[in-house]
């Protein structure tokens, strides 16, 4: 769950049961995939089900890539165990998958699930 000021943004993976056909469902939401960010490989997961594109703070330490402030800060309560975490800072990454390339606004976030997760625009 995102709160964004007053309003609060849902992932579709929230509302999904235990059963095993939810499982299918979910799996069905991400892909996971390799990209290349500064010419290293990083691990990157397409999930249909968040509203937001993260880029791990692990990654914009590890190839120093400049963050800008958040035009519009907010907490976020499922990615981080240790409690509510506010997203405060963005990064413009350049990434490439295959001969694809392009230039992604990402949140920065502290997650160890991937490096980067591009969900819906």
């Amino acid at each position: 769950m995102i709160l964004r000021g007053k309003d609060t943004y849902s992932s579709q993976e929230e509302t999904i049961t235990s059963s095993s056909d939810s499982e299918e469902e979910t799996s069905d939401q991400e892909e996971n995939l390799e990209c290349n960010v500064s010419n290293k490989a990083c691990s990157l997961i397409v999930d249909s089900g968040s509203w937001c594109n993260c880029c791990s703070t692990r990654l914009v330490e590890k190839l120093c890539l400049t963050t800008i402030p958040h035009p519009k800060p907010y907490q976020l309560h499922w990615l981080n165990e240790d409690g509510d975490i506010v997203v405060d800072q963005q990064v413009k990454v350049k990434l490439s998958i295959g001969k694809y390339e392009d230039e992604v606004l990402c949140d920065v976030v502290p997650m160890e699930a991937c490096h980067i997760l591009l969900g819906r625009p």
